[in-house]
């Protein structure tokens, strides 16, 4: 992150308690941000299978937990082994590590640094989820979990982020996960549903989203989050580089959201509280690697194109046959990879560091290292992510059957419903596990 794009200063750095009190916040709003998305997520599918798409979230914050403490942040953060992996002993388990340790060069412990980095790691499986709701066995989901952050996010973390990582030192900006969070989980999702093929009753049956007011509930968690995500990714630096970036935080998702709702009137004659929520997290996306080179001007340009181009995006989906559920392709691939080659058109040269952009005299130079590292990760994940998917799907099954999935994901995966009004009123069985009437109004998706 920061790293990638400061340098040591002369003087032996010293702790901070203000750094660290600030990062430990930020770790926080990062850790909230995957509820949220769980609320985003669970509002956006139907009510038989809201509490698996909840599920589908927080399982992440168990299993990426371990899995991080006990190689994950050396394999992403360790001493560089040829340009790809990372490695260091004292952190297996965190075990080697001082409490007062710094992290290279910054004034925070890295044990701070650690778990703020480990909300990422968590966070971005859990994006990939949505593209898959309705039809995958938990259990299946889970194991995709802990496999997908060892063969991909970790070592793709290591590329953009750690020393030594070939992206890294190629000079690709990215400030908070453009290429590793956005694009690695929209490129996933791709490679994933392409295995486990199409919902029952794609392009046929409505499936319309059963809670519009969960939606914006976790829009709002996830733009409040961002925060944390996005400023914190200067690592309490104090030299505003942080601030420039909290500020293009909320400018580049309310231009978005602008965006995407004028497209929306224009192409289908309405402003949906879905467009809103969707066009927000569109913003939100392409100013995370975006946001810490650009001025807030940059970033109203950055998010209003975001909007529109993510808003037409997500229709694709029903052109080309490929069922991305909940748009993770539409919004965080096509989102992620217009914030990363936005960086070679935005970049001013003066804030998070001295590469320019295209409109600020600086070439062509950014915008081709752009390129590459949007290209390398895009084309990595998607294959490896299939991969796993069709070893999963060949040895244990990646799906539920056909009649599990009419039915009803959340009773044959967890033996739950998301709403039991059986006990109120009249003589309804207590045991009784109707469910009912959805309350939010239908929304239509773009192009759906």
């Amino acid at each position: 992150m920061a790293s990638a794009i400061t340098t040591l200063a002369a003087e032996a750095p010293t702790l901070s308690a203000a750094n660290t009190g600030f990062m430990l916040i930020c770790s926080a709003l990062v850790m909230l941000m995957t509820p949220g998305l769980a609320f985003f997520y669970g509002g956006m599918v139907r009510v038989k299978s809201s509490l698996n798409m909840l599920m589908m979230s927080f399982i992440s914050l168990g299993i990426v937990t371990i899995l991080w403490v006990l190689y994950g942040f050396s394999l992403a953060f360790g001493t560089d082994t040829g340009s790809l992996i990372g490695w260091s002993s004292d952190y297996v388990g965190l075990s080697g590590i001082g409490i007062t340790e710094l992290w290279d060069g910054y004034t925070i412990p890295v044990y701070v640094f650690a778990v703020f980095q480990l909300m990422f790691a968590v966070i971005t499986p859990a994006l990939i989820s949505g593209a898959l709701a309705d039809r995958v066995k938990f259990s299946a989901w889970a194991l995709f979990t802990a496999l997908w952050v060892t063969v991909v996010y970790f070592p793709v973390a290591h590329w953009v982020w750690g020393a030594g990582g070939w992206l890294f030192e190629l000079g690709v900006i990215d400030f908070a996960g453009g290429t590793a969070v956005h694009i690695n989980a929209g490129a996933a999702a791709l490679g994933v549903i392409l295995v486990i093929g199409k919902r029952v009753g794609f392009k046929k049956d409505p499936m319309r989203p059963h809670s519009l007011p969960l939606v914006m509930l976790g829009a709002g968690l996830l733009w409040f989050g961002w925060f944390g995500f996005n400023a914190g990714s200067w690592l309490g630096n104090d030299d505003g580089v942080g601030a420039v970036m909290f500020v293009n935080t909320q400018v580049a998702p309310a231009a978005a959201m602008l965006a995407w709702l004028g497209y929306e009137k224009l192409r289908h004659g309405s402003f949906t509280t879905l467009g809103a929520a969707s066009g927000a997290v569109a913003g939100l996306v392409a100013i995370t690697p975006s946001g810490g080179s650009c001025s807030p001007l940059g970033a109203i340009a950055i998010g209003a194109i975001a909007g529109v181009v993510c808003a037409m995006a997500v229709g694709l989906k029903y052109k080309f046959g490929y069922d991305d559920s909940l748009d993770v392709v539409g919004v965080h691939l096509v989102g992620g990879v217009l914030g990363s080659l936005l960086v070679g058109f935005f970049a001013t040269g003066g804030v998070q560091s001295d590469a320019a952009g295209l409109f600020y005299g600086g070439g062509l130079e950014q915008l081709g290292k752009q390129a590459i590292g949007v290209f390398a990760v895009l084309v990595y994940s998607l294959v490896a992510s299939a991969l796993l998917a069709f070893l999963l799907d060949k040895t244990i099954g990646m799906r539920v059957t056909e009649d599990d999935e009419v039915s009803g994901i959340d009773q044959v995966e967890h033996a739950e419903t998301a709403y039991d009004f059986s006990g109120a009123g009249g003589g309804a069985s207590s045991r009784s596990t109707a469910v009912p009437v959805p309350v939010a109004a239908a929304s239509k998706k773009v192009d759906a």
